[in-house]
Order: C-alpha cells, then structure tokens, then sequence
C-alpha cells in the first residue's frame, strides 16, 4: 500500500478524534455548570421551562415553577444556569438598566414632536395647517381618469 491510499483513512480518523473532543469538552463544560447549580440560582430545562433552584441532591434538582409548583427534574434535564440579571429579565421582565432615567424613549411621540417657542420661523413652519401633495388623488378624481374618455365621433351603441 501506498501513502495515497492511506491518506483518506488518516484524514477520517483525525477528524472523527477532533469531534470527539469537541463532544467531550462540551459534555465537561454542561457537568461543570450543572455542579454550580445552589439553592436561589434561576435555570432554564432543556424543555424550555423557567425556574429557580429550590434544592440540589447528587442526580436530580428540585425547582420551585410558581407559589405552591415544586417539580423534580434530572440533573441532565437543566439546560443552563441564569444570571440573576437575565432571569428577571426573561422571567419577570425586569430590565437591569444602569442609566438614568432620562435616556429613556417616551411611551408616546407627543415629547418628540413639541418644538421650542423661541425659534418662530421652524415653530410657524411646523404649526402651519397647509396640505402637502403626497400624489394621493382622492376617489373621484382617480375614478374619473381611470373612464376612458369619450371624444365627438364616439357613440356608446356599436
């Protein structure tokens, strides 16, 4: 046998060795995560389902879904670990905002749309009720050129 011929099997091997190791590191990195897990820590399961830990035990977590829900789930079945942050966040919808008050969009347009009454030539402009053509015709008018136009020698009856 020649190097060529051996070359497509190397190649398969290296690449199936570095999947796996990929696969291994994850697999560490979800044990280790799942071993930091302590009672008060928000979790999301690999169902979806959103939760706070209530208690810890070698194989299984028991999480507290609502007042009076307390479910027992697999260790495997925790998907991740929440920051207290993004668990409000997603959970409550409370959003950790470290800046002022100020910075924040008004709920409604009328804030941005208020001119100052110094500038009278941009305030005059603003407040004036003149129509502006958009191209828009109005039903009539659109109606009325859509009919074909009758000229002296045309007759309706044919």
């Amino acid at each position: 046998m020649n190097a060529y011929t051996l070359l497509p099997f190397i190649v398969l091997i290296a690449a199936m060795f570095l999947m796996t190791r990929s696969a291994k590191k994850k697999q560490q990195q979800a044990v280790e995560m799942r071993n930091q897990m302590q009672p008060g820590s928000g979790v999301r399961t690999i169902g979806g389902m959103y939760a706070t830990v209530k208690e810890v035990n070698e194989d299984t977590v028991l999480l507290d879904a609502g007042p009076g829900v307390d479910l027992l789930f697999a260790k495997n079945a925790i998907g991740a670990v929440l920051s207290d942050d993004e668990y409000n966040r997603i959970v409550h919808g409370i959003e950790h905002d470290l800046k002022s008050d100020a910075d924040l969009v008004p709920d409604d347009a009328s804030s941005l749309t208020e001119t100052d009454e110094t500038d009278g030539s941009a305030a005059a402009a603003a407040a004036s009720d003149d129509k502006i053509d958009l191209g828009k015709k109005d039903a009539a008018e659109a109606k009325a050129e859509d009919e074909p136009k009758k000229s002296d020698g045309d007759s309706d009856a044919k």
